[in-house]
C-alpha cells in the first residue's frame, strides 16, 4: 500500500509520530508537507494529496490539520474523492466498510496523536464491505456526475 500524506501547521505536531507508525508498519508514503509550524494554507496541501489519489499514484490519502474539517472540505471538492473527517475509531472503521473512503482527515487539535495513529491504522486495514454499500457508493458517484 502506498499513501499520500499532508498536513498544515495545525497538524504538524502529529506528523513525526504518524511517519514513525507508517514506517514501522511498512506503509510506503509520499510526504507533501507542510515542513514546519509556520502558518500555511491547508487547501494547497489537501489538493496535492487528492491529485495523487485520483491519478492512481497512491492508494489512499491522509490529511491532518487543526480540526480536520478544512482539509475534508477541500478534499471533497474533488470528483472521485470520498474523504471522511474522523474523530473516533468507529468512524474510521465505518468510513472504509460502508463508504469506501479513499482519504481521511484528522484534527491534531481535537485528537491526541496516539488516537490519530489508531484511526489511521483502522483506516488503512479495514476493507470495503461492498454489497448494499456498493450501491450507495455508486449513488454518490451519480450525484458527483449530476449537473446540479
Amino acid at each position: 500500500m502506498k499513501i499520500a500524506f499532508a498536513c498544515d501547521h495545525g497538524g504538524f505536531s502529529a506528523r513525526n509520530e504518524v511517519f514513525k507508525f507508517l514506517k514501522e508498519n511498512d506503509v510506503e508514503f509520499i510526504d507533501f508537507g507542510t515542513f514546519s509550524e509556520d502558518s500555511c494554507d491547508y487547501p494547497d496541501f489537501a489538493t496535492k494529496v487528492c491529485e495523487k489519489v485520483l491519478n492512481g499514484e497512491v492508494d489512499k490519502g491522509i490529511l491532518i490539520c487543526g480540526t480536520g474539517i478544512g482539509m475534508s472540505i477541500v478534499a471533497n471538492k474533488f470528483k472521485g474523492i470520498r474523504c471522511a473527517h474522523v474523530t473516533d475509531s468507529f468512524s474510521a472503521e465505518m468510513t472504509r466498510r460502508h463508504n469506501d473512503s479513499n482519504v481521511i482527515a484528522l484534527g491534531a487539535r481535537i485528537s491526541k496523536t496516539q488516537e490519530i495513529i489508531e484511526y489511521i491504522k483502522i483506516f488503512l486495514t479495514t476493507e470495503f464491505d461492498g454489497g448494499r454499500h456498493l450501491t450507495r457508493v455508486n449513488k454518490i458517484k451519480e450525484v458527483e456526475n449530476a449537473n446540479l
